[in-house]
């Protein structure tokens, strides 16, 4: 099983003030140029079979990080660690050369992988069958579109499965059938114990594969924690590049919970109530509200209250806000305000959620963030009346069934 140690990891460039100053160099006339940090003093740990998710925003070094982890460039300081084959797919088709065919290129890439020609033979149709790009195997890889390329890359990076499996956002290219296909084969991996190390923007995608994830900020490392508290740091810095934003992160029962804002205005307090009575659980498909409190400091002509829950993986179930339920809220300094979101039927799937609430202008949080609080409280829906189901969903639904070619037959069953 593979495992990757880094430590003081950094890279930089060399600028030069004006294009001379490389030969002036050269000519032993005194150093021209300034380093430009892209990743600087990165460390951590990757244990065997551990799925890693790397996050931020763009120019945050994440992809510098994996092409120093891969070999791909050198690093200026620091060291690294790879324990066991490593398949990697950063840059799209990157290794593939343009004249040669989609087989050659296989051939070639396999090579570099440490993998004999007599065994690339034998995945040859393996990889074919994966990659289902039919004939255009044997044709030069020029005339290929980008998804054909994601394809064949991934299904030569996957042939043999890796001790460990890095991805810089390639799949992303690919059309929405070959993602769920490739992301079928990346959670068989991890499941066999492949060490992964993946870059996404897609929350989703790393609270869905991921054990933990690590932020980057213009090359430093700033969180390294569960995928929860790593991406709610994020989304606050997120809201933070638009303002001066104050993040605060408190423990809170184990977890780290982010809030963030400029507290112009402040939730005061979020209840779940059913039946009148605040609640940590409520039956499913019941009518239940949330009732949330805010507190005013300026006049906000234009307020905006949200509200998003999640299940335990921390995936996000359903959200809206007043802005987009047509509710306008006109609140004056020094006031305190009550929301409340009515649910006729909570029809949540049984299990454990927590809610999310904002206070911001406009539509979304982004662009002025008052106030955002996460994961304000847990609550359990728990079995209630009517037939059994799974997942976060609870749908009403009714099932009936016939003969086939019996006319006027027919014997049902509601639920």
């Amino acid at each position: 099983m593979g495992h990757l140690r880094v430590r003081g990891l950094g890279k930089a460039y060399r600028q030069y003030a004006q294009k001379s100053g490389r030969l002036a160099e050269w000519l032993g006339l005194g150093r021209r140029h300034e380093l430009k940090w892209v990743l600087r003093d990165v460390t951590f740990d990757v244990a065997p079979g551990e799925a890693v998710g790397i996050v931020g925003a763009n120019g945050a070094g994440k992809s510098t990080l994996l092409k120093l982890i891969t070999g791909t460039i050198r690093p200026t300081t620091g060291a690294y660690e790879v324990g066991g084959r490593i398949a990697a797919l950063l840059e799209l088709g990157i290794g593939f050369h343009p004249d040669f065919t989609g087989r050659q290129n296989v051939y070639m890439a396999g090579h570099i992988m440490g993998i004999p020609a007599g065994h690339i033979s034998s995945l040859m149709a393996g990889i074919e069958a994966f990659a289902e790009i039919g004939d255009n195997i044997d044709n030069p890889v020029r005339t290929y579109s980008s998804g054909m390329q994601v394809r064949l890359a991934f299904s030569v990076a996957t042939a043999v499965r890796p001790d460990i499996l890095v991805i810089d956002e390639a799949l992303s290219v690919g059309d929405a059938y070959f993602q769920h296909k490739s992301f079928d084969r990346i959670r068989a991996f991890r499941d066999e114990g492949t060490t992964l190390l993946f870059v996404s923007h897609n929350p989703g995608t790393i609270k869905t594969l991921c054990d933990r994830a690590i932020l980057l900020d213009h090359g430093v490392k700033l969180r390294d924690g569960s995928p929860d508290a790593v991406l709610d740091y994020y989304n606050a810095l997120i809201a933070a590049q638009r303002s001066d934003y104050e993040i605060r992160q408190t423990e809170l029962a184990g977890e780290v919970v982010t809030r963030s804002g400029s507290r112009e205005a402040v939730i005061e307090s979020v209840e779940l109530f059913e039946g009148g009575a605040p609640v940590r659980s409520v039956r499913r498909g019941v009518a239940a509200s949330i009732h949330v409190i805010v507190q005013l400091k300026k006049n906000l002509p234009a307020l905006t209250v949200g509200i998003l829950l999640r299940d335990r993986l921390g995936n996000d179930v359903f959200g809206t806000n007043t802005f987009y339920l047509g509710t306008e809220i006109d609140g004056r300094a020094g006031e305190s305000i009550i929301i409340e979101f009515a649910f006729p039927h909570l029809n949540l799937g049984v299990g454990s959620y927590s809610l999310t609430v904002a206070a911001h202008a406009g539509e979304a949080h982004v662009a002025t963030n008052y106030d955002w609080w996460d994961r304000t409280l847990v609550f359990q829906v728990v079995p209630g009346d009517g037939p059994q189901s799974i997942g976060v969903a609870y749908l009403p639904v009714s099932a009936t069934w016939s003969r086939t070619g019996a006319v006027g037959l027919k014997v049902g069953a509601r639920g």
